[in-house]
């Protein structure tokens, strides 16, 4: 008895233990249980969701009218002095300083902070109370229609008689060289147009750096003064007194470029101000959310599971904010949250955030295939520098198309089976769009340069088969190994797409590519177990590699062969490694039929890596580096190809069997494809 006792009293804290750990992870929950919002009021633990656009991401903070950074997509300069390229960090132009009756609102003299990420309208809504003097909230967007330009509308409703100072600031970051402020009104016939301005080198400058800043007054506008507090902190200033039981409401806004985008930055960052301070305010976040209503067209509904369908969503609504249509623009795997890996591009765009994209938005899927387009004469030059025939893509890239990658990294020069997951997107692409156009001008020149540098690569072996050596493959932690399992296959696949990119052209394809395709090298284990790679026993691996072979290279489809993978290497996974081999695991299972283990996988690919308190994804359990934009689209990959059953075929997106979790009463998986199909999967 008195050991059922114990064994009752350990159970019952193990589940206080589990209950506590989903909590932490749940920590954002807004009252009305609403699918498309994230309520936050816990201050202990604070990851804030970038409000993006494609072109700058706003980071925001708890404190009270703070932005942390501003990240500009595609926008380089050196990270040290022997370092290689670093994203850079905008002038930042989305802080304002509040002081009432005298006292600055900070974190310390609020109460009843709440924020309230909007995920339809791409709004972040802050509410609190300052003392028992006012109420006060504030909403931030990252204006969808202005690519440059963000806004803040500011609302203060008084408990009492007050005194308001506020003071909008452009901040320089410490990296940045040169700063230089200034305040000018212009004036054009009774228009007097007030704005606040800085510049700055960029770190060793290769850019000029400009944002211009401004106040929007619905009513009079108030004196305006201007005030350099120190070269990095610009201010533009007004008072006011607000009656007891009035509200009061101004907006701030600001742009911020660079030498990179404009002649001159500048003028084009006050022209943009201009446009949004002279009436136009109301229309550009009409706008905005017009714009985001259209990218919705696109989504996932989940009935019976709401914290699936929150999660879910917010993947979704991260990859749309750092992607961009008709831009060339790509996505570094932390898009643009942070400076996290430099901001540079790798796989991740192309094997993990893409296919949801190219399943949703063709147009923001199209850039990221453009971005490579426009950077293959700099992948032929690596070839040719390498002694290769053809175009080899860099590990790690920036603006300039060269390699980017830090020396030390062995990565930057042997992970080369990015030249193949480029080209696999690019076929993909017209598998979807069926644009014979794009692919006759863009998407074959660049399979054909990818197919002439795999068959330069390979090597022949004397049984006739084909190896590639020495790479580092999927899995890194295998370094300057013969024969990758995920290598070959990507090889052999993106071989048969150029051929068959060629025949649909009406094109005799190099018979070379096919003939390497059908006789690469796949290793076998005794067990009967897909070798990783040719000298691989066993050891722990960063995340899936063989089985990528499944999917999504479809190489493998032996549905035996399938399991036994799966059984073998889903306990080999390092728990420091990233999500996405959960992901790719669950999916394999949700296509076998076995729900229940792909659901537990899906959770486990990404549950330990939420942080508080909206859910933002770290890398790995044991990170803390969100926002990871790869993991959202590992995440996503899951929903639309392992439960969703769809499936990328030369015949377009089609269903296979779906495979519902039972946790969930319904996924709807709306806007696929051109045509905007919706399937609908039923419990």
């Amino acid at each position: 008895m008195k050991r059922s006792k114990l064994q009752l009293l350990t159970y019952v804290l193990l589940f206080l233990v589990f209950m506590t750990a989903m909590v932490q992870h749940i920590v954002a929950q807004d009252v009305n249980g609403s699918p498309w919002q994230i309520t936050a009021t816990d201050t202990s633990n604070y990851a804030g969701i970038a409000l993006a656009n494609g072109r700058i991401g706003l980071l925001p903070s708890l404190k009270p009218f703070s932005v942390n950074s501003i990240i500009l997509n595609n926008v380089f300069d050196k990270g040290s002095e022997r370092g290689v390229s670093r994203i850079l960090k905008g002038l930042n132009f989305a802080n304002i300083d509040m002081f009432i009756d005298g006292v600055k609102v900070d974190e310390s003299n609020i109460s009843n902070w709440k924020q309230v990420l909007n995920l339809k309208e791409a709004a972040l809504t802050t509410y609190f109370k300052f003392k028992n003097k006012a109420e006060i909230s504030y909403t931030l967007y990252a204006l969808r229609g202005m690519p440059y330009v963000g806004l803040m509308e500011v609302n203060i409703e008084a408990l009492k008689n007050i005194s308001v100072t506020v003071a909008g600031k452009i901040l320089c970051p410490a990296e940045d060289k040169n700063p230089s402020n200034s305040y000018k009104v212009y004036v054009d016939l009774e228009n007097k147009m007030p704005l606040l301005q800085t510049t700055a080198k960029s770190p060793f400058g290769k850019y000029l750096l400009a944002s211009t800043a401004s106040f929007i007054f619905k009513g009079k506008r108030p004196e305006l003064h201007h005030k350099v507090v120190s070269n990095r902190d610009n201010e533009l200033i007004f008072d006011e007194k607000i009656k007891k039981g009035e509200n009061y409401s101004f907006g701030w806004t600001g742009a911020t470029c660079t030498t990179h985008d404009f002649n001159d930055p500048l003028s084009e960052s006050a022209r943009m101000v201009i446009f949004v301070m002279q009436g136009n305010e109301d229309a550009v976040i009409a706008k905005h959310k017009a714009l985001w209503a259209k990218l919705w067209q696109g989504d996932i509904e989940i009935k019976g599971d709401l914290q699936s369908q929150r999660d879910v969503r917010l993947a979704l609504f991260n990859l749309y904010s750092f992607g961009r249509a008709n831009s060339g623009l790509s996505i570094p795997p932390m898009g643009l949250s942070s400076q996290g890996y430099n901001g540079h591009i790798f796989w991740d765009a192309e094997l993990w955030m893409y296919p949801p994209l190219l399943i949703f938005n063709q147009g923001i899927a199209k850039s990221m295939m453009n971005y490579r387009f426009n950077r293959l004469e700099k992948a032929k030059q690596k070839a040719a520098d390498f002694g290769y025939q053809g175009a080899m893509f860099p590990w790690e890239s920036d603006d300039t198309g060269e390699e980017a990658c830090p020396v030390f990294a062995l990565t930057g020069t042997f992970e080369q089976h990015i030249t193949a997951d480029v080209g696999i997107a690019s076929w993909n692409y017209y598998r979807i769009s069926r644009d014979k156009q794009w692919l006759k001008n863009k998407a074959y020149p660049l399979l054909k340069e990818v197919a002439d540098f795999w068959v330069s690569r390979a090597t022949k072996n004397p049984d006739g088969s084909y190896s590639i050596i020495n790479v580092v493959g999927a899995d890194e932690f295998a370094q300057n190994i013969d024969d990758n399992a995920f290598t070959n296959g990507s090889v052999k696949c993106v071989l048969e797409y150029a051929s068959r990119a060629a025949r649909e052209l009406g094109i005799t394809p190099d018979t070379t590519w096919m003939h390497v395709a059908d006789h690469i090298r796949f290793m076998k284990m005794p067990n009967g177990v897909t070798k990783e790679n040719a000298t691989y026993h066993g050891q722990i691996i960063k995340q899936a590699d063989v089985n990528l072979l499944a999917y999504p290279l479809g190489v493998i489809k032996d549905k035996k062969q399938i399991k036994k993978d799966l059984n073998y290497y889903e306990s080999k996974i390092s728990k420091e490694g990233p999500a996405m081999g959960f992901s790719i695991l669950s999916i394999l299972y949700a296509r076998l039929g076995n729900k229940e283990k792909a659901y537990d996988l899906f959770k486990r690919a990404y549950i330990p890596n939420k942080r508080p308190p909206f859910g933002a994804l770290s890398e790995s359990a044991n990170s803390n580096n969100p926002y990871f934009a790869t993991g959202a689209g590992g995440m996503l990959q899951v929903v639309l190809f392992g439960f969703g059953g769809l499936k990328l075929t030369d015949n377009g997106i089609i269903q296979e069997k779906p495979c519902l979790p039972n946790q969930w009463k319904s996924l709807t998986i709306k806007g696929v494809g051109s045509n905007k199909k919706t399937y609908y999967i039923i419990r």
